[in-house]
């Protein structure tokens, strides 16, 4: 699809949605209201899948109002718990018998060391190990859709990140910025392994990643005043060039999801050398995301963890040895 006259990847470039069914994970606001809310508008079916089932349905009435005739649908789904996955991926299952789109875009950083009740330290639960697995649960209403997408929103923060399999959840140490680099690594490797997966495959689904540059959202919110102040909207005039609206922010993660020109593999986000701000346009990961050992290694013990093994070939449906 050409770009529009001022070479610049807006909602005005996004393809008629209708007909097509669209999961976005951590949906209630920030960039993934965003996004919904950009797919609803061009005739999409959202589903909004939230860990808080109160802040989905005010999310999807707010999407409703603004678009009228939208269908949004809601699902609970608490990434950091290995049994609400497995519940929200029954449900979606048992509503949806095929699906167009799966957008990971939920995450999130703690300031402070937590473990989830499954025992994994809860960034790299919430950022990668439960999108890993919900994705894996919900593949096959994938796989029988041409023209299907997986999406998983990463950062430039996987740039400064690294993946230590010896020591995962930080057992030996936390600092908070680690485990989020780390996680939006494994972001970008568990896309390029799926895609490698499903290429051999020859499926008809294509993993694709996107980052968002620095987006002025509630992400922020658990973190150091200074973090928190630098997200505030009335500073938006004075940190322009550094940070840009939730709004502009998601149009990465939607043009991965619909641009027709997208291949397997792919890596959207603000053009530039520091990728801040802008409008999407496809752009080049850290080298270490492409390290095919280490994304193998990290496949492997994904899967250990969190009982999920795919399957993609013949047999179309995950396997849940747990």
């Amino acid at each position: 699809m050409a770009l529009n006259s001022r070479q610049r990847w807006t909602p005005a470039d996004i393809p008629d949605q209708r007909g097509r069914t669209a999961v976005i994970t951590g949906a209630n606001r920030g960039l993934g209201f965003e996004t919904a809310k950009l797919l609803a508008e061009h005739g999409a079916t959202v589903v909004l899948a939230c860990r808080n089932a109160d802040n989905a349905a005010h999310a999807a009435a707010r999407i409703t109002a603004s678009v009228p005739n939208a269908t949004v649908r809601t699902l609970r789904l608490d990434l950091g718990s290995l049994a609400s996955i497995r519940h929200a991926a029954d449900r979606l299952r048992a509503d949806h018998p095929r699906l167009d789109l799966l957008i990971n875009n939920a995450g999130g950083v703690r300031p402070r060391y937590a473990l989830t009740e499954d025992g994994f330290e809860s960034t790299v639960a919430t950022n990668h190990l439960g999108p890993f697995a919900f994705t894996g649960l919900i593949l096959d209403r994938l796989l029988t859709v041409p023209g299907s997408r997986i999406v998983t929103v990463s950062s430039i923060g996987h740039r400064r990140g690294t993946i230590n399999l010896d020591d995962l959840h930080f057992a030996r140490g936390y600092r908070y910025q680690h485990a989020y680099f780390q996680s939006k690594l494994a972001n970008l490797m568990f896309t390029y392994e799926l895609q490698r997966r499903l290429a051999a495959a020859g499926a008809p689904t294509i993993a694709v990643a996107a980052h968002p540059g620095n987006a002025r959202t509630q992400f922020g919110r658990e973190m150091p005043v200074w973090v928190r102040i630098g997200m505030r909207p009335e500073l938006a005039m004075l940190t322009w060039w550094l940070m840009q609206s939730p709004q502009k922010g998601a149009l990465a993660a939607v043009r991965a999801s619909v641009d027709p020109d997208a291949h397997g593999g792919d890596y959207y986000g603000p053009p530039g050398r520091a990728q801040f701000t802008g409008y999407p346009t496809r752009v080049e990961s850290a080298a270490r995301s492409h390290d095919t050992t280490t994304q193998h290694r990290l496949w492997q013990e994904s899967e250990r963890l969190t009982g999920v093994t795919y399957t993609v070939g013949r047999s179309l449906s995950p396997q849940n040895r747990s």
